[in-house]
């Protein structure tokens, strides 16, 4: 079964009161089975736009990722983070098909 992912990009306004964002998060986060991947770090922009923070969380499944999404737990964290950052987050099924040089 292919993995599910959160991509986002996201600007934090308001690094202090993030962080109760932060803590709120990992309960549904652990609840879900997520785990970071990517969480802020070094990047450049060769295409397009971005935003100063990428992220992307790694689920067991899409339905995880989507469940996780939709619970009351991340409802909760989501709701303050609202006023401290601006994002655009997708939702999106892992890929286990072959790849480039697979014979």
């Amino acid at each position: 079964m292919a993995k599910g992912y959160w991509m986002g990009f996201v600007d934090v306004t308001d690094p202090e009161g993030y962080k109760a964002y932060v803590a709120e998060n990992a309960k549904a986060f652990a609840k879900f089975g997520a785990r970071f991947v990517v969480r802020g770090g070094t990047s450049e922009a060769v295409e397009g736009k971005t935003r100063s923070r990428a992220i992307v969380i790694e689920f067991p499944s899409y339905a995880d990722a989507v469940a996780c999404y939709r619970s009351p737990e991340y409802a909760k964290a989501k709701a303050l983070r609202h006023g401290k950052s601006m994002g655009d987050v997708a939702i999106v099924e892992g890929y286990d098909g072959p790849q480039p040089g697979d014979s």
